[in-house]
C-alpha cells in the first residue's frame, strides 16, 4: 500500500458537506488552499517533533561527554544543542501560509504547494539529522572519541543545511529570493 502525502490525507478526510461546498463558486479555491495549509501544518508539526527528539538525544550526547571527561567536545556539543533549538523553534513558529485580509502579499495555491514541497524535503533532512545524532551518541557510548569528533562535524553541517532550507521557505511566502 502506497503511503499518501499529507495533502492527500487531508483531502480524503473531507466530509460530505465540505465536498458539496466545493462546488459553490469561490469556496472551492478557499477550501483547496485550506487543505494545503493543513498539509503544511501536519508536515511541520512532524518535523518539529523529530527535531525535539533529536535535541533530547543530543543532550544525552552532552551527558556522555561529561561522564567521559571530554571537555573539548562539550562546548561544541552545547553549541549544537543551541543551534538545534533555534532551528526547531523556527519550524514551530513559522507561518502556515496565511495572509491577512489587508496584507499586500497573497499566498496562493502554487506557493502553498511549494511550501509543502519544501517541508517534505525538510522532513527527510530532519530524519537524516536524527540518524546522525544517533550515530554520534553511539560513537560516544562506545568510547570512540575520535570518530565522534568527525560525526559531530557532520551533525553541525546537517543542522546548518536544515536551517538554510527552512530560511529559503520564507522566500516562497514573500515572493523574494533569500
Amino acid at each position: 500500500m502506497a503511503t499518501k502525502t499529507p495533502l492527500e490525507r487531508v483531502q480524503e478526510s473531507d466530509r460530505l458537506l465540505e465536498r458539496l461546498m466545493k462546488v459553490i463558486p469561490g469556496f472551492h479555491g478557499y477550501k483547496i488552499r485550506e487543505e494545503r495549509r493543513e498539509a503544511d501544518r501536519i508536515l511541520r508539526d512532524y518535523i518539529y517533533r523529530v527535531l525535539k527528539a533529536s535535541r533530547d538525544d543530543l543532550m544525552g550526547c552532552f551527558q556522555l561527554l561529561n561522564n567521559a571527561g571530554v571537555p573539548e567536545l562539550m562546548e561544541p556539543t552545547n553549541q549544537l544543542i543551541a543551534k538545534l533549538d533555534r532551528v526547531s523553534e523556527k519550524v514551530n513558529r513559522a507561518s502556515y501560509g496565511y495572509a491577512g485580509f489587508f496584507d499586500s502579499i497573497r499566498i496562493e495555491a502554487p506557493q502553498l504547494d511549494q511550501m509543502v514541497t519544501y517541508d517534505t524535503q525538510m522532513m527527510e533532512m530532519a530524519r537524516k539529522l536524527a540518524d546522525s545524532i544517533s550515530n554520534f551518541r553511539t560513537q560516544l557510548s562506545q568510547g570512540k572519541i575520535e570518530d565522534a569528533r568527525t560525526v559531530e562535524g557532520a551533525v553541525e553541517n546537517s543542522i546548518l543545511q536544515l536551517e538554510a532550507a527552512f530560511d529559503k521557505r520564507k522566500s516562497i511566502i514573500e515572493g523574494v529570493t533569500v
